[in-house]
């Protein structure tokens, strides 16, 4: 594995230098980025996805993200010819989705429960992510241990998505110590992530 290290550093730095760790590689490796904010996530996250690199970013501790990258030789080879950078702007818009269940639609829970994955990955691929994704009653399973989107929440959390979970609902579930990406937030500020959207997606 390739660490590359880029707190302190603003857009381009760790993408260029990320570059210049991949563009260096002999052989097929992992290479993760260390940074300090969400728009160097976004940016590394972007660079990933234009090289068809599978990637994966998390939050470690406050301004503390870690974006991986599992990079090809053939890949690497792209990426050294293709120094240029530009920096994207914040993809967060002012979106807030909403979860109330951890299936999607109804009719066959199983069937529901590879809808929502799918569609949390969507998401994650969005051009314009969400500002906010807020989860009560059985949408908070989404966000604790055992959920088959956690790789994908905690990527958007490392991009500077809000991730909120009812802490009635956790308690009510017995998952208050199984929360595993997120923070846990209360009824007022669900209704004042609500009322102060400019859309809400239900899905």
């Amino acid at each position: 594995m390739i660490t590359v290290e880029c707190r302190g550093e603003q857009c381009p730095i760790p993408v260029v230098k990320t570059i210049k760790a991949i563009g260096e590689m002999k052989e097929a490796d992992t290479v993760q980025t260390h940074v300090d904010n969400e728009t160097a996530v976004q940016n590394l996250t972007k660079l990933a996805e234009s090289k068809g690199f599978a990637v994966k970013s998390e939050k470690i501790e406050d301004k503390h993200f870690v974006v991986t990258m599992e990079v090809t030789a053939p890949g690497a080879a792209a990426a050294a010819e293709e120094p240029v950078v530009s920096c994207i702007p914040d993809r967060r818009g002012s979106t807030v989705y909403a979860f109330g269940t951890n299936v999607m639609g109804s009719g066959n829970d199983e069937l529901g429960a590879t809808l929502m994955k799918g569609f949390i990955y969507a998401v994650s691929q969005l051009e314009e992510l969400p500002k906010t994704m807020l989860f009560y009653n059985g949408g908070v399973k989404l966000t604790t241990e055992g959920s088959a989107s956690l790789e994908d929440l905690k990527s958007l959390q490392a991009q500077g998505v809000e991730i909120l979970s009812c802490g009635t609902c956790l308690n009510f579930y017995g998952l208050s110590e199984k929360l595993a990406v997120g923070e846990v937030t209360n009824m007022y500020t669900i209704v004042e992530k609500l009322n102060g959207a400019s859309h809400i997606v239900k899905p």
